[in-house]
């Protein structure tokens, strides 16, 4: 019962989201998608278990939501090297989510 009852709120958590989506204000002052479009769809569809759709909506989800997993774990944890790791976590992903972008803007 309490299994179903966690499929059911999820269901409607989901629906809620897609209900609420925000638009982006860069793509509706410019019309050109910025380097987060689509991260809401994507996370919508990793919600789902639908890894596919998601990495073809977005294909930084994943490492960002990662990335604020361990920044998180990073913060709570007192580590000698926290910082280090943080930066190259940070230009590691920022680095991915610009060659999504680019990628998407020139070769899509």
């Amino acid at each position: 019962m309490f299994i179903i009852f966690i499929f059911c709120s999820l269901i409607n958590f989901v629906d809620w989201l897609q209900n609420h989506l925000i638009t982006c204000p860069f793509k509706a002052l410019t019309g050109i998608d910025c380097p987060g479009c689509g991260f809401q769809r994507s996370f919508i569809a990793l919600i789902q278990g639908n890894l596919s759709k998601s990495w073809s909506l977005y294909p930084p989800t994943i490492p960002l939501l990662l990335l604020f997993i361990l920044a998180g774990l990073l913060y709570k944890f007192q580590m000698k090297q926290r910082t280090l790791i943080f930066r190259i976590l940070v230009i590691t992903v920022g680095n991915f989510v610009m060659i999504s972008y680019i990628h998407k803007m020139f070769f899509s």
